[in-house]
C-alpha cells in the first residue's frame, strides 16, 4: 500500500531478467512484497537473512556425506537457499564482503559452482536486497562492483496519511486478505520474449548513452556537475538497463515502442548507485539523486532541441 514505484521496479527488474536493491527503514512492507508477488506468480520463493556470522555455504549450499543402505559414503550436493525462483536477501550490508561474493556469481552468471561442479539455475531468477539506511554499525558496504549487478535501486519512502489509514484499516479486518496466482512461469519467461522484441529507435538509444555520458568525469560529453562532483560515474551496464528497463516499463504502459520518457522516468532507479560522489559533494549536502536531477533535465533539453 503506497508503494507504487517499489511494485513497479520490482516487475520490472523481473521481466527485464535483473536484480533490485531496495532501501528503507523496516516495517515498510520490502518482505511482504516479495512474498506476496511469489503466491500472485507462483515461483519458488526463499529468504536469506544476513548477519555478520553467515557464510557462503549458508546461501549457495554445500557438499553433504550420505550413507546409502550398503553402507557406502558418498558426496552429495545439497542446495541452498539461492535456490528459488525468487530471493530475499534481507539486510545484505550486514553479511561480510565474504558472503556477499558468493552472490556474485548467482546474480551474474545464473549458475552456482561448488568445487568442479556448476549448477544452473532456474529462470526466472530475481535477487531483491534490502538495505536498513540507519543502523550503518556493524555493516559493510556493497562493493561497486556488486551494487552494478543490480538492475535498479529503489528508495523505499513512508506512506502518506490516506495510505497509512487504508494500511490500519486492512490490519483490523476479522478476514486475511488472500492472494490468487495471476500468472505462471512460462508466462513470465513469455513476457520476457515480448519485452526482449520492443522496437527501441535511435533517437532514443541516443538519449541513454547521453545519459551515462554526462555522468562520467573527465568525458568530452560529461556535465559541468558530474566533473565537479562524481568520483566515478555509470558504467555501460548503466545505458544497458536503462534500455532493457525502459522496454518493460513501455509494455506495462500499454506501448510496443521505448520512449525518452519511459528512460527519464526509470533514470534515478536505474543510474543512482551507479554513480560514487567525492567528498566535495558530501560537503555541499549533494545527494546521488540531486545530482542526477540536474542532469537529466540539462541532457532532456539538448535532446528535445
Amino acid at each position: 500500500m503506497g508503494q507504487q514505484d517499489a511494485v513497479d521496479g520490482v516487475l520490472i527488474c523481473l521481466l527485464a531478467g535483473g536484480h533490485v536493491l531496495l532501501e528503507g527503514v523496516p516495517g515498510l512492507g520490502k518482505t511482504t512484497l516479495l512474498r506476496t508477488l511469489a503466491r500472485a506468480l507462483h515461483l519458488r520463493y526463499s529468504r536469506i537473512q544476513f548477519t555478520p556470522d553467515l557464510m557462503p555455504a549458508d546461501i549457495v549450499g554445500s557438499m553433504i556425506m550420505e550413507t546409502d543402505d550398503r553402507g557406502l559414503k558418498a558426496l552429495r550436493f545439497q542446495p541452498g537457499p539461492i535456490f528459488a525462483h525468487l530471493v530475499l536477501a534481507d539486510e545484505i550490508n550486514r553479511a561480510t564482503p565474504k558472503t556477499q561474493s558468493a552472490l556474485l556469481e548467482a546474480m551474474q552468471e545464473r549458475t552456482v559452482t561448488s568445487g568442479t561442479t556448476t549448477h544452473e539455475l532456474d529462470a526466472p531468477f530475481l535477487v531483491m536486497a534490502t538495505q536498513n539506511p540507519i543502523e550503518m554499525e556493524g555493516t559493510y558496504p556493497l562493493p561497486e562492483a556488486q551494487l552494478d549487478r543490480f538492475l535498479m535501486k529503489i528508495l523505499v519512502s513512508y506512506p502518506s496519511r490516506e495510505e497509512l489509514t487504508q494500511i490500519l484499516d486492512r490490519t483490523i479486518q476479522s478476514e486475511q486478505i488472500e492472494v490468487g496466482q495471476v500468472m505462471d512461469r512460462k508466462t513470465i519467461l513469455e513476457l520476457r520474449g515480448v519485452c526482449r522484441s520492443m522496437l527501441v529507435a535511435q533517437h532514443v538509444q541516443d538519449f541513454a548513452v547521453d545519459l551515462v555520458m554526462a555522468t562520467q568525469p573527465g568525458h568530452p560529453q560529461a556535465h559541468d556537475l558530474a566533473n565537479k562532483y562524481i568520483r566515478y560515474g555509470s558504467s555501460p551496464r548503466g545505458a544497458q538497463a536503462l534500455v532493457e528497463c525502459g522496454r518493460v516499463l513501455a509494455l506495462l504502459r500499454g506501448r510496443f515502442h521505448l520512449s525518452t520518457d519511459d528512460v527519464r522516468y526509470l533514470a534515478h532507479s536505474v543510474l543512482r548507485h551507479r554513480i560514487i560522489l567525492n567528498f566535495d559533494a558530501h560537503a555541499d549536502g549533494q545527494t546521488p539523486d540531486t545530482v542526477l536531477d540536474r542532469i537529466i533535465e540539462s541532457v532532456a533539453a539538448l535532446t528535445s532541441r
